[in-house]
């Protein structure tokens, strides 16, 4: 939710219009004001920038926190383990595009970009695959529609081809699908700890502690 208050919070600060469409998210970070980015010239302007670089970092802070913390809402194996290492490389991702903006370190940027659409998307996917006795595992097809979109909203993103919602648009569903799916997860766990589904909370950790022992 930080994530999204704070580039509604900088692109206000804008004295030409900003889109979600035309724009990316990498525009509010910018530090300089000029005509940015040879495949689609825009001008790019963000008085705010200071605090969307921080936005971006405390957003792959509470990712990676999301990551560590789920516990046993992951299940056990290796498809689990893979796809929390690369989650957490995404996560990871979010705090060095925040470190370098687009105009500081393209090229750094743009690797991080790759870890937060990249690996991070693959680590989406792969959850999609957790065990069935999990939590998650137990999401499998919210995971899997999500990760969907994201892959290939990713593939369309760094290949240029806009279907119709912006470049901007496309990037947005690349990068924060995660996001939704963190949500619809966080909502999963919370609903599991009412006290009338305490029985689903003790089974999923009686078996965590089963496949420990």
């Amino acid at each position: 939710m930080q994530f999204v208050v704070v580039q509604l919070v900088v692109e206000s600060g804008w004295r030409t219009p900003y889109s979600w469409a035309a724009n990316n998210i990498s525009d509010l970070g910018n530090v300089g004001c000029r005509i940015w980015d040879d495949s689609r010239p825009r001008y790019v302007c963000s008085p705010l920038h200071d605090a969307m670089n921080a936005g971006f970092a405390v957003h792959g802070v509470l990712l990676l926190a999301g990551v560590l913390l789920a516990g046993a809402c992951w299940g056990r194996g290796g498809i689990s383990a893979s796809s929390r290492i690369l989650l957490a490389i995404g996560a990871g991702g979010w705090v060095l595009v925040g470190l370098v903006p687009a105009d500081v370190d393209e090229n750094l940027h743009v690797g991080g970009a790759l870890l937060i659409m990249g690996l991070g998307n693959l680590g989406l996917l792969l959850a999609g695959f957790a065990s069935r006795d999990s939590l998650f595992g137990r999401l499998r097809s919210v995971t899997l529609s999500i990760a969907v979109a994201a892959v290939l909203a990713a593939w369309l993103f760094f290949g240029q081809h806009d279907p119709g919602i912006g470049l901007g648009g496309l990037e947005r569903i690349a990068a924060c699908a995660l996001d939704a799916w963190s949500l619809v997860m966080a909502l999963a766990i919370l609903r599991a700890r009412r006290p009338d589904n305490v029985g689903e909370v003790a089974s999923l950790r009686s078996d965590q502690a089963r496949r420990d022992g």
